[in-house]
């Protein structure tokens, strides 16, 4: 039953995700922008893709649609400055968009100003419309916008196969290139944002063979879940005005904490769903602050 939670949170990111991106400022199509550090992890193309990967300009920042090979961008400090710590990051965007740069690039170089290597992962997403005047129309009754990929478990290793093998691979890829990158492989961890969360929890209770030193679930959903014993320090960050996530309860820190697993929850009052690093005028603006004290009392960034 815990599983099956999450699965209809899933459900529910990726529909009201397509209502907000209909609902909300216009979107400009715009090139694809380059990326000349990005790294293709090998997973293999999305079997179901059926266009190329297209950007748009939305809410003032760049987005991804339409991945269908996944990349890895690293941010690096300067040698002189990492502390070994490295943080994959996952943008959100409901499985259907990426916010690359609000809830990627922009946390990727904060990061790196507190000395810990960021590697934004750019993971397939659900297949859309290639027109994007099409993508954006408010979706048809009865669809939501839901993936495209049939559900048939609760688990979601099963309907988020693509995206936790991208998220393996991201990890394998720093632990093999740790020493060229100042990392110590112990202290690899992952943040992601709404979808970005999802797939962040999911590679750590779902991934084999990743180990990672520590989470961060920024409004991502608070089902409740099966906790591991060694399961790693958990930060979560929500808005209690966010209308997709703030009214589902917290499940999810009950489970952590029934677990004696380390957790930290900031419920912020005002700042709604995808606030990342956008800097607005409510006290939401502070997670990232709080996240990197937080890495700092767990002995990830040197004081």
């Amino acid at each position: 039953m815990k599983q099956l939670h999450f699965t209809a949170a899933i459900f529910l990111v990726s529909a009201m995700s397509t209502f907000a991106n209909a609902q909300n400022d216009k979107m400009t199509s715009i090139p694809v922008p380059k990326q000349p550090n990005e790294i293709v992890l090998g997973t293999g193309k999305l079997p179901e893709a059926t266009a190329e990967e297209a950007w748009h300009f939305q809410y003032g920042r760049k987005f991804a649609r339409n991945v269908s090979i996944a990349t890895l961008t690293p941010f690096l400090p300067p040698k002189s400055k990492a502390n070994g710590t490295a943080v994959i990051v996952a943008p959100g965007g409901g499985f259907r968009t990426l916010s690359m740069e609000n809830e990627g690039w922009d946390v990727a170089k904060a990061l790196n100003k507190k000395g810990v290597a960021a590697f934004v992962l750019k993971y397939r997403l659900n297949p859309t419309p290639a027109d994007l005047a099409e993508f954006a129309a408010p979706p048809r009754s009865g669809t939501g916008g839901a993936p495209r990929r049939p559900i048939t478990s609760g688990n979601p290793s099963q309907f988020l196969a693509p995206q936790l093998a991208d998220a393996t691979a991201a990890y394998n890829l720093i632990r093999s290139r740790a020493a060229e990158w100042n990392v110590d492989p112990n202290k690899i961890g992952m943040v992601g944002f709404s979808a970005g969360a999802m797939l962040t929890m999911s590679t750590a209770l779902y991934a084999k063979d990743v180990n990672l030193a520590f989470l961060g679930d920024v409004y991502g959903p608070l089902a409740p879940v099966k906790v591991p014993a060694n399961a790693p320090p958990l930060f979560i960050a929500l808005a209690a005005d966010d209308p997709l996530m703030a009214n589902g309860g917290y499940g999810l820190i009950d489970s952590w904490k029934a677990a004696k697993r380390p957790v930290e929850f900031h419920l912020f009052e005002q700042g709604g769903h995808g606030f990342g690093m956008y800097e607005k005028e409510t006290t939401s603006t502070g997670w990232f602050e709080a996240f990197a004290s937080w890495l700092r009392m767990h002995g990830f960034i040197k004081k």
